[in-house]
């Protein structure tokens, strides 16, 4: 397993685990030295999705894989308009 640089992903593109195109990795939230989350500018289709919103931010936890591009889990997205209401203010 290689160990990657924050700096060396930045810029990386963003698929869910079902193959979709979500965004690009913007940067990542640091808290107490660990990565606790990773802004994502939003491209694509998935912009209608989340209710026009041009970057979300993605716990770590739903990271799926980091190599050459970043699979996120599609559980970590609203499924609709609705659940954008519903998401705490920092998701948005």
């Amino acid at each position: 397993m290689r160990v990657k640089k924050i700096s060396e992903v930045l810029g990386s593109k963003v698929y869910t685990d079902f193959g979709d195109y979500f965004g690009e990795i913007e940067e990542a939230n640091l808290f107490e030295n660990k990565i606790d989350g990773w802004k994502i500018k939003v491209g694509g289709s998935v912009m209608s999705l989340i209710g026009g919103a041009k970057g979300v931010i993605i716990p770590h936890q739903f990271v799926r894989a980091i190599s050459d591009i970043f699979l996120i889990n599609k559980s970590a997205l609203p499924s609709s308009d609705s659940e954008i209401e519903d998401l705490p203010e920092d998701l948005i």
